[in-house]
């Protein structure tokens, strides 16, 4: 109810919002007793911050389920994670500006590393560069045709990661994923999960075979693991919801295609977390809402390096000063997840959260850290509470009955 409810009390105000999410904040110790990734990390800046802030921790979907990025962003952004939950490939291929049609399956793609037995011993092809997956994926154009005369696109997204659509008549997303999310398995059957889907099932099962053929000769990214299928599909936007002019600041196709759907303006591309806080300054005028989206942290969790991500965490916390003289009416600080690299994975553990705002009721957290967080004035919520806190914040919402 709470999703919706604000989107009735919502007023014209010239007030500006910054969320700055470092994707898979939330970690574990790596030791019995240890600090997290956050709390190991020297972030003088944020706990700063946290000191006159409100601070808690956020549920991004429901008490001990582990959130993809997809709907645990929209979950940040005032959405219904579970009602407005789409295939990741749909993501990617607004992200890659992909000319999407209601024909299209969208399906996000690993390149991997298979055996010669069959099974997966790399899921990411060695985190191939982006250019590596231009050229494979000019090669799949050139060399695969299918039987049923269904189309096949392959749009290179980044590093190992790629777009394949499918374009024809009656496709359903109703499909089992092949990525077998771990090593030393073979790939997963693509199995229709639904009656409806075993047409769409074979055109992928033949998809699959000519892949891996074409791909024969290469020795790192020689198969490719398919999820998240998605059909095209349309959501209300920021600007419609909420009265926000909004600007996306991400340097990873899926986050751009998260905002490309829910109405944000697409900043410039960008290749460091420097560049992120420059588009920032450089539009800071022109918008009332910024999404900043710091992926490293996230992926240094994934890949299980726990002084890689305290690395990044440090690198943003000397970023700060740009936000903090920008002097926003809020600044939300958080995490979309937790990848913690204990785990080498997304996990279920609330995610901390600051929100700094003259209107906000500073609490007792002085560090800015997992621990810290659970005894704050926000507590433990859920994510899709957050939009509505930061435009209450904001003075963007009226007052709820008589």
């Amino acid at each position: 109810m709470h999703t919706k409810l604000i989107d009735n009390l919502v007023i014209k105000k010239a007030t500006k919002i910054v969320f700055l999410v470092m994707d898979g904040l939330g970690g574990l110790p790596i030791k019995d007793g240890g600090p997290t990734e956050l709390e190991a990390a020297r972030t003088p800046n944020l706990d700063e911050l946290a000191a006159r802030s409100v601070c808690g921790l956020l549920d991004p979907i429901g008490y001990g389920i582990t959130p993809g990025s997809g709907p645990a962003h929209f979950a940040l952004f005032g959405y219904d994670p579970v009602e407005n939950n789409c295939g990741r490939g749909l993501l990617t291929a607004a992200g890659v500006n992909f000319a999407m049609t209601e024909k299209d399956l969208f399906m996000r793609a690993n390149f991997a590393t298979m055996d010669k037995k069959g099974l997966i011993t790399d899921r990411r092809a060695g985190r191939i560069d982006t250019d590596g997956n231009r050229r494979i994926c000019q090669k799949l154009r050139e060399n695969i045709r299918l039987l049923s005369g269904i189309e096949v696109f392959f749009e290179t997204e980044k590093e190992h990661r790629t777009l394949v659509a499918l374009r024809g008549d009656d496709l359903n997303e109703s499909i089992e994923e092949t990525d077998p999310q771990t090593t030393g398995r073979p790939a997963l059957k693509p199995n229709a999960l639904v009656p409806k889907a075993q047409k769409t099932a074979a055109v992928v099962e033949e998809l699959i075979e000519k892949i891996n053929a074409a791909l024969a000769d290469e020795p790192q990214a020689n198969t490719m693991l398919l999820r998240g299928y998605a059909k095209y599909r349309t959501y209300p936007g920021l600007k419609d919801r909420f009265d926000l002019n909004a600007l996306a600041i991400a340097s990873y196709p899926m986050y751009r295609g998260i905002a490309k759907l829910l109405g944000m303006t697409l900043g410039d591309e960008t290749i460091s977390i420097e560049d992120e806080f420059a588009i920032l300054e450089k539009y800071y005028q022109d918008y009332d809402f910024f999404f900043v989206h710091i992926k490293p942290t996230d992926s240094r969790g994934e890949d299980g390096k726990f002084d890689a991500k305290v690395a990044v965490i440090e690198k943003v916390d000397r970023m700060i000063p740009v936000i903090s003289n920008l002097n926003p009416d809020v600044l939300v600080v958080t995490g979309d997840h937790s990848t913690p690299a204990a785990l080498a994975a997304h996990s279920w553990h609330p995610v901390p959260v600051l929100l700094a705002a003259k209107t906000c009721r500073p609490d007792r957290v002085k560090t800015f850290g997992e621990r810290d967080c659970i005894v704050g004035g926000l507590g433990r919520m859920p994510t899709t509470a957050l939009m509505g806190v930061a435009l209450a914040h904001a003075k963007r919402l009226a007052k709820f009955g008589a």
